[in-house]
């Protein structure tokens, strides 16, 4: 189950707002347009289909990347030994 904070985070990555106490009367908007409470509380049960399409998102790159490298004759320990 996610947290109230994940789904603020969730709803405006972009930040913006302050969390107290994980209550929703208790939310400050400071740089971002509100949440309505009926998306607040939606969020709660989206979050976890949300949260798997970003980690699946991830690894889609992660295995694109590795393709490319691949297709120099480049090895992922190849590149990050670019990196240190």
């Amino acid at each position: 189950m996610a947290t109230a904070t994940e789904v603020l985070q969730m709803l405006r990555p972009e930040g913006g707002w302050i969390m107290h106490d994980n209550d929703y009367d208790k939310i400050q908007w400071l740089e971002c347009a509100p949440v309505s409470r009926a998306d607040f509380d939606a969020g709660f049960a989206q979050y976890d289909v949300w949260k798997a399409e970003q980690e699946e998102a991830k690894r889609a790159a992660k295995a694109a990347a590795e393709a490319k490298l691949a297709a120099l004759g480049l090895a992922p320990d190849d590149f990050k030994a670019l990196l240190s």
